[in-house]
């Protein structure tokens, strides 16, 4: 028997402000914008939560990555496959 799971999956910049969410990988379409990623910090299981978005687009969101502030842009966001905590 196995257990299903209704976890939400999305992107990182469709969460709203204050939800938190594991990072399950990347859907990069351009392999450096992952290795970008996993330089500043993000890897797989680590629990992510957005905390601002900028005035004009939206642009830059801040997301807080185990205790630290990341400013990034939304294209980099979309790019980061979560799951609701």
């Amino acid at each position: 028997m196995t257990k299903e799971t209704s976890a939400i999956k999305t992107v990182l910049r469709d969460l709203t402000k204050g939800q938190t969410a594991r990072v399950l990988g990347f859907k990069a379409s351009d392999p450096d914008l992952e290795i970008r990623l996993r330089e500043i910090g993000f890897a797989e299981g680590d629990i992510v939560e957005p905390l601002h978005w900028g005035l004009f687009g939206r642009n830059p969101m801040t997301v807080r990555l185990n205790g630290a502030l990341i400013a990034m842009r939304k294209n980099e966001a979309a790019a980061v496959l979560v799951e609701l905590s």
